[in-house]
């Protein structure tokens, strides 16, 4: 994707030292651009788990990454298969709700032990990091072709008036490599001459749509307004939300979708006022051994103080300040499940299925 005309993406090698991956620190944006170097496995987990990288698909290419430089640290000693899979294992663990994490490490994982030496377990890994990316990033272009038919229908009723969408967290390519999920039928649509306008949720308690979304979807043009986690229900209500469109960070077989915190309660107030709620997903986030998502899908809680805490600029200065009394203590649920009654259908990378078992089957035979 573009930013003030330069192509750029959430995660690449760095071009002058190859054995570095470099990252977007998202935790920095809209306000700052900073790009930073992973060099060994413990920064690839900060990173992960402090949410310098994150999004479901784009948390799998950092893992897949992640697995090139475990190669690259066991380069210099003996050879050793326990070694690289005790690595992997803390890997896999540093944030345990997205599947892309733990389906991308384990890929890489299988090619890698098929190497007779460790420099060819290196150049193995590097390979598939980068085809894991690749195939991220043309599952998301997949991903908008097909929601723009569901956009395209939306404006031809409305006769060509203005699109309204509603958007949670960010799901847009600083969360997949490129395009994004639920974003890249908003691409599409806009790139295709049709008119949107997006609702974008600021999603507490970091704020990725109105730090990220809304920094994402200004760069590319698109008529966008920032609005509170709670208003969506009001929208709804008054006509002014056309379409809903979200991405997950894991998806059971069956449709039950976990997604940022909130993503529960639009679903509920869009199907009470009889508002399409898609869900945009590459098979990546798929949980092909998962099937009840309330019960079954680890919820990840984090540290309090994402909450208590509220991040913005000052006088040209990024400043965190607190909000609640100082004592006061704070849970901090990232995200919540939203059964697969309340969803209206998934956008995938070989098109649209309704939420349930017997539909994606018939999208992925060769899962089951």
């Amino acid at each position: 994707m573009k930013v003030d005309g330069i192509n750029i993406r959430p995660i690449w090698l760095n071009p002058e030292d190859e054995t570095l991956v470099s990252v977007i620190d998202q935790r920095m944006l809209p306000h700052e651009l900073v790009i930073i170097d992973l060099k060994n496995l413990d920064d690839v987990i900060h990173a992960i788990k402090e949410m310098v990288v994150r999004g479901a698909p784009l948390i799998g290419a950092t893992g897949a990454y992640g697995v090139y430089i475990i190669t690259q640290e066991l380069k210099n000693n003996v050879m050793n298969d326990s070694m690289l899979i005790e690595a992997c294992d803390r890997l896999k663990s540093s944030r345990p709700t997205a599947v892309n994490l733990s389906w991308a490490v384990d890929d890489s994982l299988e090619e890698v032990l098929k190497g007779l030496t460790q420099s060819e377990r290196v150049t193995i890994a590097r390979n598939k990091a980068s085809e894991i990316t690749e195939f991220e990033a043309d599952n998301c272009e997949r991903i908008g072709q097909y929601g723009l038919k569901i956009v395209e229908e939306i404006s031809k009723r409305k006769k060509g008036d203005t699109v309204n969408i509603l958007t949670h967290c960010n799901a847009g390519w600083l969360a997949c490599v490129e395009y994004g999920t639920a974003t890249a039928p908003m691409y599409s649509a806009y790139d295709n001459g049709i008119d949107i306008h997006v609702w974008v949720d600021e999603t507490r308690p970091l704020n990725q749509g109105a730090r990220l979304t809304a920094w994402e979807l200004g760069k590319h043009g698109i008529k966008h307004t920032v609005i509170t986690d709670n208003a969506g229900g009001h929208l709804m209500q008054h006509g002014l939300v056309d379409l809903v469109l979200v991405g997950t960070d894991r998806t059971t077989y069956t449709g039950d979708v976990a997604n940022k915190i909130g993503t529960y309660l639009k679903a509920l107030a869009a199907k009470d006022n009889h508002v399409p709620f898609y869900v945009a997903l590459p098979s990546s986030t798929f949980d092909w051994n998962v099937r009840d998502g309330v019960t079954e899908i680890p919820i990840e809680e984090r540290d309090p103080d994402e909450i208590r805490f509220i991040q913005g600029k000052d006088n040209g200065t990024i400043k965190s300040v607190l909000v609640p009394p100082k004592d006061s203590p704070a849970g901090n649920y990232a995200f919540d499940v939203t059964p697969a009654r309340l969803v209206t259908g998934f956008i995938t990378e070989r098109g649209i299925c309704q939420a349930n078992e017997d539909s994606i089957k018939k999208l992925f035979p060769e899962k089951f």
